[in-house]
């Protein structure tokens, strides 16, 4: 009989699983600090009328929109709010020199005078005739945007490629990881990177209940930052 060598291992293959664990358990929670930093600063903050007239006064307007209200249908965890734009809208959105977005509501721009089809000058004409300056608002937003793409993409490879995880199933992290702000994402690496199991749960999270845990905890999020907003108000929890 014939013995049949062993096939050869590939160490750069178990490299890799053993390196990128460890990568990702410093990396995620950097991007997800730098992600978020980015984010509170560039997220709309509420305002007032008397704020944008002490900002076009000062010359702190370096971009306006008119609105009717905001697009917000992506259930992407890392995705922008934006204004929806209407040219007679009566929200009004403006950036600031140091790229934060604030807007108000502040009613539909005046209208021509039927009898001599001259428009009364008011906010709207201060507006059209601001100093412009570079908006580094979108600027800001797209590297929030791009920076939880990255966070996103990293642990979502690393689940479908990498080892099985221990304390649930694949599927149970797919959903727990769309909770809002990254929490599932910081959820698994704490769990599977950070203090993982010395051995598979005997019971592991099944995708039920990954979805479970999604519908509960989300709520239970959006309940916690609506609370926050109310105690802090809007310049601390922007929304």
């Amino acid at each position: 009989m014939l013995d049949v060598p062993p096939s050869p291992s590939r160490p750069f293959g178990g490299r890799w699983r053993a390196v990128v664990p460890a990568v990702l358990r410093w990396g995620l929670p950097v991007l997800w600090v730098l992600w978020a930093l980015l984010a509170w600063w560039a997220e709309p903050r509420e305002s007032t009328e008397a704020q944008l007239d002490r900002d076009l006064a000062t010359g702190q307007v370096v971009a306006f929109q008119r609105a009717y209200g905001w697009a917000d249908n992506d259930a992407y965890w890392g995705s922008r709010p934006r204004p929806q734009y209407a040219q007679n809208g009566g929200l009004l959105v403006w950036t600031v020199p140091n790229g934060q977005t604030r807007y108000a509501f502040v009613g539909a721009p005046p209208t021509p005078d039927p009898s001599t089809d001259v428009v009364p000058l008011g906010r709207d004409a201060r507006l059209a005739n601001a100093m412009w300056r570079t908006d580094i608002g979108p600027a800001y937003r797209t590297a929030a945007a791009l920076l939880a793409g990255v966070l996103t993409l990293l642990w979502l490879g690393w689940l479908i490629g990498g080892a099985p995880p221990l304390a649930g199933t694949r599927w149970f992290w797919f959903w727990v990881g769309l909770l809002p702000f990254g929490v599932g994402v910081l959820a698994w690496t704490y769990r599977e990177l950070w203090r993982p199991p010395s051995a598979p749960a005997p019971v592991r999270g099944s995708g039920w209940r990954g979805v479970g845990w999604l519908l509960l905890a989300g709520f239970g999020i959006t309940l916690l930052v609506s609370a926050a907003r109310v105690l802090f108000g809007t310049t601390v929890v922007p929304g």
